[in-house]
């Protein structure tokens, strides 16, 4: 068969794959910069792109339309695992995969029970692994970190862990608690009274067996419903 000179072999066309978009979602600038080259290591010839909050991701990627999203979940606009629903709208084909220096049952738990196509734990995973998980999900597969696997075991098999224990609605005002707001604070965020608000408070310290405001705090922070802040801390611990 003969072809027009100057055009391409359509064959040929057909066999040079896609070139793969990978959008990274991360503030810290040096953990960006070192995610953006494992993500081009990971994936040679893709197109790697960054963003330092979720907003300005949410904007990149509705233009990019990337394949695969590498999303931290400490993000300082908002968290990570609530922007993703907003992500998987704007990109219904792309692969989210979740990255979190935060180990603790609550980020696990929902991390698991998340729309995540990949999770992978800061702490414990190394580059390698990152790579390992881009490759995963982009063959459809779920990828998640053995952290978050233990941690399921480990709640399935205690009688009282907070998700057999605490509503949905209880773990979310229980993160409000944690970091040490009022009744009338927490009131106001979530549109109850006062008084509901006071009542939620009185029940979650009798599931949970804590006795002071301090002592919910901390049961918040140790869990991960609240994340650490040095001023909250010393305010639990003082008190």
């Amino acid at each position: 068969m003969t072809r027009a000179l100057g055009l391409p072999d359509p064959e040929a066309v057909r066999k040079v794959p896609p070139t793969v978009i990978i959008i990274v979602i991360e503030d810290h600038a040096l953990m960006r910069d070192l995610l953006l080259k494992a993500c081009g290591e990971a994936m040679p010839g893709s197109i790697v792109l960054g963003a330092k909050d979720a907003e300005t991701g949410l904007t990149l990627c509705r233009v990019r339309q990337p394949d695969v999203i590498i999303l931290d979940l400490a993000l300082p606009d908002r968290h990570g695992l609530d922007v993703l629903d907003d992500l998987i709208a704007a990109c219904q084909k792309t692969k989210v995969i979740g990255i979190s220096g935060y180990s603790d049952e609550y980020t696990l738990h929902r991390a698991m029970h998340s729309k995540l196509h990949g999770f992978v734990d800061k702490n414990e995973q190394t580059v390698d692994a990152l790579a390992e998980a881009i490759r995963s999900v982009s063959a459809g597969k779920r990828y998640l970190a053995a952290s978050v696997h233990a941690m399921h075991d480990a709640l399935r098999n205690n009688p009282l862990s907070f998700d057999k224990i605490l509503s949905t609605r209880e773990q979310g005002l229980l993160g409000l608690f944690g970091r040490g707001l009022t009744n009338g604070e927490v009131a106001a965020k979530v549109g109850l009274s006062e008084l509901t608000v006071r009542n939620h408070r009185c029940r979650l310290m009798a599931k949970l067996n804590c006795r002071t405001s301090p002592e919910l705090i901390r049961y918040a922070l140790e869990k991960g419903f609240t994340q650490p802040r040095p001023s909250l801390v010393a305010r639990s611990v003082k008190a």
